[in-house]
């Protein structure tokens, strides 16, 4: 089994949409909520932080003049929306959770509190980490990557629609090669887009390795955890 003991799932939203492009897909977090609960029947401690751009893109909004800030709160409200229907599925499917945002939610969610969140991780809970960092000039890979220093997770999972981390663009270059391991120096020298730059950096200083792989295989986070599935290590030995 795994080594990884407290881990972080960084999902984007366009991943909880499946092939529908927007909105939720009921198959895929039905899906999902099995894979959590067999991660955490193996005594797995889960916490996850989701990306917004199956309800909100907000590069192109902000191409559109929207402003930035307003931008950035809205997509932080949209990781709240994805938050609350990860849970509802993981407790249909039998696995406690509980959400926790950033930004204040009282009627929907409790708080941010990284002390409480390991505590609940450590009780057998599914975390869910919603509402961004809570201030607007942040990514959700930079969330994941505090959240991850915040609770010591021992790995981010960066769940993606590839196999790991390419040289170039494969969707572009047929050619293009994988990276097996890769250094968080090599990373950065390289300009490659595991990654932004600050969540690199965070995961960098506290020692955190990030794992790139392709979610879209169903059962590929068990396979991947157990060695089993093709995917990149980023800063690790």
């Amino acid at each position: 089994m795994t080594t990884y003991r407290r881990i972080l799932l960084k999902l984007s939203g366009e991943a909880l949409a499946g092939s529908d492009g927007h909105g939720l897909n009921p198959d895929v977090l039905a899906a999902l909520a099995d894979e959590l609960k067999e991660l955490v029947a193996r005594n797995v401690q889960v916490a996850l932080v989701t990306g917004a751009g199956n309800f909100f893109r907000g590069m192109s909004s902000r191409g559109r003049m929207m402003n930035r800030v307003t931008a950035d709160y809205i997509g932080m409200l949209g990781t709240v929306m994805n938050s609350l229907a990860l849970a509802d599925f993981l407790r249909a499917a039998g696995v406690a959770c509980v959400v926790q945002s950033a930004i204040e939610v009282p009627r929907l969610c409790g708080l941010l509190q990284p002390l409480e969140a390991i505590r609940q991780l450590e009780r057998g809970r599914v975390v869910i980490f919603a509402g961004g960092t809570g201030n607007p000039f942040f990514t959700t890979d930079s969330t994941a990557a505090l959240r991850a220093a915040e609770i010591q997770a021992d790995v981010v999972l960066k769940a993606t629609k590839v196999d790991g981390v390419y040289c170039s663009n494969p969707a572009t270059n047929p050619k293009a090669q994988r990276f097996d391991k890769i250094t968080f120096d090599e990373v950065l020298a390289r300009k490659l887009e595991v990654m932004d730059l600050t969540a690199i950096t965070i995961c960098r200083e506290n020692n955190i390795p990030i794992i790139v792989f392709n979610m879209t295989t169903r059962g590929n986070i068990l396979r991947m955890l157990e060695g089993a599935a093709v995917c990149t290590r980023v800063g690790v030995d």
